[in-house]
């Protein structure tokens, strides 16, 4: 967990970095800080279960390992 919270905060802080060289913004680094990792986090959602597709065949019976993070 703590490498995890590390890498987050890594990932925010070159988020926002990156934003502010660009724009000279705190508010538009601050924005980019905070969206781009969420988006991030749903388009690997999606890779995800594309990569499991891919790795066992569309109509695979294989259990999902991390079927468990998918639930709504």
């Amino acid at each position: 967990m703590i490498k995890t919270m590390s890498f987050a905060m890594l990932h925010f802080s070159v988020a926002f970095s990156i934003a502010y060289l660009f724009t000279g913004s705190i508010l538009v680094g601050g924005l980019m800080a905070l969206v781009e990792p969420a988006c991030n986090t749903v388009v690997f959602y999606f890779h995800e279960r594309a990569w499991q597709r891919h790795q066992h065949g569309a109509d695979s019976t294989e259990p999902d390992e991390h079927e468990w993070a998918y639930a709504a």
